[in-house]
């Protein structure tokens, strides 16, 4: 089956980046010159995604109003001759057929995901998790999608992390291992370093079966008082074969400080228009600090 629609969940509260997140959506602060989100969405479109399911929540519709058109600025940018500008706002705006829906109460991401049940019927899905940015030669969502329409198996995108950091993810015990595929056996969230069953973290990547939804109805809030997609999925590997891909790309945590400034930073020099004076700038300063 094809993988054509995708579910971004965007409704938490960025606590982790406040106090910036306070007053604007966490999704939207620019990592560069783009908002995280856009990474995201630009990362399904990619992948061959067409459809776009964005769960977002209350005060953040500045998130719709990016990938809005703005007719207004269309307007100024074609009068002041800046077409090169006015096309990158364009584009945003064209970038695929994105749904809205609210997540009315933070429930969790197992909440979120089922909420998008209507939007996604019964195909198979995508699930993009905006804190974890890929950068990646082909898109991890799309490496994913590949082996999801080869082998029709619900695909859980993983790296391997530090033993010391296993308490901060869910983490996969398999019972099988195939090159980078590995056939889940049960899924733990954050569990203590010494329980956990390996090093394979869940980084914010998913293709996943609309069975999915009734597990999804029936399952009780676990860590956080919160509804779990883990504990979910650890449903679904009872009924039939999930697999865990160890996928291929730098992933940076964009929720975290420590993590968006490795992205600002290491993005930049890739990327960036100014990435040779950016280069020539911290060398200058890492010189002058040492």
């Amino acid at each position: 089956m094809k993988v054509k629609k995708a579910v971004i969940p965007a409704a938490g509260y960025g606590t982790r980046f406040l106090p910036a997140s306070k007053a604007q959506p966490k999704e939207m602060i620019p990592v560069v010159d783009k908002p995280t989100i856009q990474y995201i969405v630009e990362e399904a479109v990619a992948a061959g995604i067409e459809e776009i399911l964005i769960i977002s929540s209350k005060d953040k519709q500045s998130i719709e109003d990016h990938f809005d058109k703005s007719m207004a600025l269309e307007s100024y940018l074609e009068k002041k001759g800046k077409m090169d500008l006015l096309d990158m706002v364009r584009d945003i705006s064209e970038l695929a057929d994105i749904h809205y829906i609210r997540q009315g109460e933070q429930k969790g991401l197992g909440h979120a995901i089922f909420c998008a049940r209507t939007f996604v019927g019964d195909d198979p899905f995508a699930v993009l998790l905006g804190d974890d940015l890929v950068d990646a030669a082909q898109p991890v969502i799309g490496q994913m999608i590949e082996i999801f329409e080869d082998k029709n198996e619900p695909i859980i995108g993983v790296q391997k992390v530090a033993r010391e950091d296993v308490s901060k993810y869910g983490i996969v015990k398999y019972s099988e291992q195939e090159n980078s595929l590995y056939q889940v056996e049960d899924l733990i969230e954050k569990p203590d370093i010494k329980e956990a069953p390996s090093n394979l973290a869940i980084l914010g990547r998913y293709v996943i079966t609309p069975d999915i939804f009734p597990l999804l109805a029936e399952t009780k809030p676990g860590k956080g008082n919160e509804i779990q997609l883990t504990d979910a999925l650890k449903s679904l590997a009872e009924k039939r074969t999930v697999q865990a891909y160890d996928f291929i790309g730098k992933r940076y945590d964009v929720g975290n400080k420590f993590g968006y400034l490795q992205a600002t930073v290491e993005l930049a020099l890739k990327y960036s228009d100014y990435k040779e004076e950016f280069k020539d700038y911290l060398k200058k300063y890492i010189n002058t600090q040492l």
